[in-house]
């Protein structure tokens, strides 16, 4: 059994319940829409964030009832929805090595398909019974839309920090895995320290998992799905080329980084720079800030009592960091 199928075994029943579920809410009457929905749902990956859920759930005592996965459905339909808008946005016809929801229905039926999913993931959230959930959804909504607003307000700013770059990824990736321990705590009953502790790990969660996803961008890997400088491409500067233009030194690149702003930056531009951070030290210092938010999380493990969910977390976000894909 490979590393993956180790951290679901403590949930997979609960995973099965899980689909179908979710299967159950992608279902339509209508031609065009259950096509769609039909396609989104085909495409279930590792379901990380749904595993999280239920691993934070079960800490607290057995997956009873529907709350902890609805909750899980209830992410994954708005994670999807973001994905969706993300790839209208991005003029993107590609998503993981498929084509795109926008590429295959056009951006009309994606945008639409977008709303229906945000609109299904309320109702999720409203079928556990509890406010608590529908307000951290509604409030993820809306902190996902603000961090790409505010990504695409950075991109056109001269200026770009390691500070505007972590406020992207809580905003978005970090949010949304916050979340997913957060409604999981709320879900089974957890006290509200629990509650903070629970929401503090995913979150540390989330940002591994952006920094990982962001050093893939400086590698050639077909597997991967999205081409080497692709974040480059669409004007993003992330954490290991950000700190190696922190350094002392930094400027010489300085024309590559305003053509990768204004959105001029060439082939060899983005080539440049990704070599300027591997020469730099900035792979060796992403992969150091997430050592040292691995630690920070590890301290907030001891707070879980289940010796077996705790030693998956642990797993779980080694499995985050230390992934390929």
């Amino acid at each position: 059994m490979d590393k993956l199928g180790r951290i679901r075994q403590p949930v997979e029943t609960e995973l099965h319940e899980y689909v179908r579920l979710f299967d159950e809410a992608l279902r339509h009457e209508d031609d065009l829409l259950r096509r769609a929905l039909k396609y989104v749902g085909a495409r279930k990956g590792k379901m990380m964030r749904p595993i999280l859920v239920l691993l934070v759930a079960k800490e607290l005592g057995p997956v009873v009832g529907e709350a902890s996965l609805r909750s899980a459905v209830t992410l994954e339909l708005l994670h999807t929805a973001s994905l969706v808008h993300d790839d209208v946005v991005d003029e993107s016809d590609e998503r993981r090595g498929q084509a795109s929801v926008n590429a295959v229905f056009g951006n009309k039926v994606a945008v639409l398909v977008g709303d229906y999913l945000l609109s299904e993931a309320l109702d999720q959230a409203a079928r556990t019974g509890d406010l608590a959930i529908v307000r951290t959804i509604a409030r993820l909504g809306a902190t996902l839309s603000e961090g790409e607003v505010f990504q695409l307000s950075n991109i056109r700013e001269q200026q770009a920090t390691e500070e505007a770059y972590f406020r992207i990824i809580r905003s978005k990736t970090a949010a949304l895995f916050a979340s997913c321990t957060r409604i999981a705590a709320i879900s089974a009953g957890g006290s509200d320290d629990f509650t903070r502790v629970a929401t503090r790990f995913g979150e540390i969660v989330g940002e591994c998992f952006q920094i990982r996803d962001d050093i893939f961008d400086y590698f050639d890997d077909d597997a991967i799905g999205k081409p080497t400088g692709n974040d480059l491409r669409e004007g993003k500067l992330t954490l290991p080329l950000l700190y190696a233009l922190g350094l002392e030194g930094g400027e010489v690149m300085d024309g590559e980084v305003r053509r990768v702003k204004d959105g001029t930056a060439s082939d060899d531009d983005i080539a440049r720079l990704i070599d300027f951070a591997k020469r730099r030290g900035g792979i060796a210092y992403a992969e150091s800030v997430m050592m040292r938010l691995r630690e920070e999380a590890t301290a907030l493990l001891g707070n879980f009592k289940n010796d077996e969910v705790r030693a998956t977390l642990a797993a779980y976000l080694d499995f985050v960091i230390e992934r390929n894909i």
